[in-house]
């Protein structure tokens, strides 16, 4: 079943250039310079959408310096692709079964 946090992380990751980010983040650990760089994206405009993300768990951050790298927290992602996998297989064996409502 989905909570209002999967909800919300689904709204989340629904932005596009938030899931952007979140799949070059699987990738390698990057600052917000190379996000810039990748994206095309406005620095202020990225650094708002990082720190949705941060609010959100799905990433977090570590200093280096001057610069601030953000890293993907896997077990976020997992977690929600649990519930998908979850309702996947809800919805496979219903329609196997034929469950059905009948009308009244």
């Amino acid at each position: 079943m989905m909570t209002s946090v999967d909800t919300d992380l689904l709204r989340v990751l629904a932005d596009p250039l938030r899931l952007r980010i979140v799949t070059l983040l699987a990738g390698e650990t990057l600052c917000t310079t190379h996000l810039v760089e990748e994206t095309g994206a406005r620095q202020t405009n990225l650094s708002n959408h990082l720190r949705v993300l941060r609010e959100a768990g799905v990433v977090e951050t570590e200093p280096c310096g001057r610069f601030t790298y953000y890293r993907l927290r896997p077990d976020v992602i997992e977690a929600l692709a649990g519930r998908f996998a979850d309702l996947a297989s809800t919805a496979r064996l219903t329609a196997e079964a034929n469950v059905r409502r009948s009308c009244p």
